[in-house]
């Protein structure tokens, strides 16, 4: 695995190719729109789609959590897509994740779907707060367009940018860095995406699930 490191805020900050950000001074992985039970929603809707994306999500964390030793996560929002995700299955499978880490701090900053689905259990041991959320020089927020006193870190358009050659095109999620945000890939399994295109001021970083890399 191949990750970015960028300097941000004065803060030493790595674009991970697992859709995530690191920041390594506070052990905290940074998620955007993680989405729990978006699945479990289509199918309550009679939508026929795959089952198993909770513990996709929960094994990804997983794989972060020992890989970077991670004391906190920070959810960018939409970390429940909808009143669906209260099912007792996927209830179920986040405490039985939450019991392997009892240790880990989690935060959740609200996000659109958020405020509709309701807050996660309690059980689940997650600190809730509001957008903007500060910690240091970071302003930690679901939207991306928010006003903050920090430099704001933030998910809800699942940023993807499109590769294109004569012949083909392939669509991969992004990191867009700003001179005053960053916007964040989303990290579920089953959540699309929004082609972004690149504005002046950004650096656009894809990952392909191997490497980040900067697009030129």
């Amino acid at each position: 695995m191949s990750a970015a490191h960028l300097v941000v805020a004065g803060e030493a900050l790595v674009l991970l190719p697992e859709k995530a950000l690191l920041w390594p001074r506070e052990k905290m992985l940074i998620i955007a729109d993680i989405h729990f039970g978006k699945a479990a929603s289509f199918r309550a809707a009679g939508v026929p789609v795959p089952r198993g994306t909770t513990s996709e999500n929960l094994a990804a964390l997983d794989v972060l959590i020992e890989a970077h030793d991670v004391a906190h996560i920070m959810f960018l929002g939409d970390f429940l897509h909808a009143r669906a995700a209260h099912a007792s299955a996927t209830v179920a499978a986040m405490l039985a994740w939450r019991a392997r880490h009892p240790r880990l701090a989690l935060t959740l900053v609200r996000g659109n779907h958020d405020r509709h689905a309701g807050d996660p259990a309690a059980s689940l041991q997650i600190a809730l707060v509001d957008e903007p959320h500060t910690i240091g020089p970071f302003a930690f927020c679901h939207h991306p367009d928010l006003d903050t006193a920090g430099y704001a870190l933030a998910g809800h358009i699942h940023p993807t940018f499109r590769l294109a050659t004569r012949f083909d095109s392939l669509r991969l999620p992004c990191f867009v860095v700003g001179g005053g945000r960053m916007i964040l890939p989303s990290f579920g399994a089953f959540t699309g995406g929004f082609q972004m295109t690149r504005a002046p001021g950004d650096a656009l970083y894809v990952s392909s699930g191997e490497a980040v890399h900067l697009v030129r």
